[in-house]
């Protein structure tokens, strides 16, 4: 069994925080979880990483900018065409208040 005891005490905060009314058996299941994952963080921590570099990152950054240019043009009248109404280059819509 794991050295970390989670207690009733802690589920109950942790209900608390999260606003759960958790049954008896969540709460008895949600020990069991926390438990094991209180376990595998001790198996992690058996790890030996004293020769691994420290990242900040798992792949290098680079930047990723590219420069900004208009490839689309000017494409007025198409856009025009599909209006319905059009006024000194611009759409024409009903009015939606008065």
């Amino acid at each position: 069994m794991s050295v970390n005891r989670i207690t009733d005490e802690t589920i109950e905060y942790i209900g608390i925080l999260a606003k759960l009314a958790l049954s008896d058996a969540q709460k008895e299941q949600a020990k069991e979880d926390m438990g094991r994952m209180l376990d595998y963080i001790d198996k992690l921590n058996e790890l030996d990483t004293g020769d691994a570099a420290p990242l900040s990152h798992v792949s290098a950054p680079e930047n990723v900018f590219r420069e900004d240019a208009v490839t689309n043009g000017d494409e007025r009248d198409a856009l025009l065409a599909n209006a319905p109404g059009e006024k000194d280059g611009m759409y024409v819509v009903p009015r939606t208040f008065a």
